[in-house]
């Protein structure tokens, strides 16, 4: 998938969890995480949920800016496997390399 469309859809599914009505303290599971998201997206739709986060954000914007930090914190554990790793973030996959392109790549 290109990394443009990813870039979006961790983009709606912060949105999604924002307006969920999971909360930090219920300490949600990866799965609940998942659920809230397709359910809120199933609910408003990807441009819904980001007209409700703009709407909490003009009502509330002391309360959102914390609630949208956790909520593409928890979306970004949530899907981590299918958004690629961007340089200076904390989890950054390896390179599946055996043999003599592993020396070689060590080397460098």
């Amino acid at each position: 998938m290109p990394a443009m469309y990813l870039s979006g859809a961790s983009t709606v599914w912060a949105d999604a969890l924002f307006v969920s009505v999971l909360q930090r303290s219920d300490v949600p599971s990866v799965m609940e995480v998942r659920q809230a998201i397709a359910a809120a997206v199933r609910a408003y739709g990807g441009r819904g949920c980001a007209q409700r986060v703009a709407q909490e954000f003009g009502d509330h914007p002391e309360t959102a800016v914390a609630r949208m930090r956790w909520a593409r914190a928890m979306a970004g554990e949530a899907f981590a496997s299918l958004v690629p790793a961007q340089a200076g973030t904390r989890r950054r996959p390896g390179l599946l390399v055996s043999g003599s392109a592993a020396l070689e790549m060590a080397g460098r």
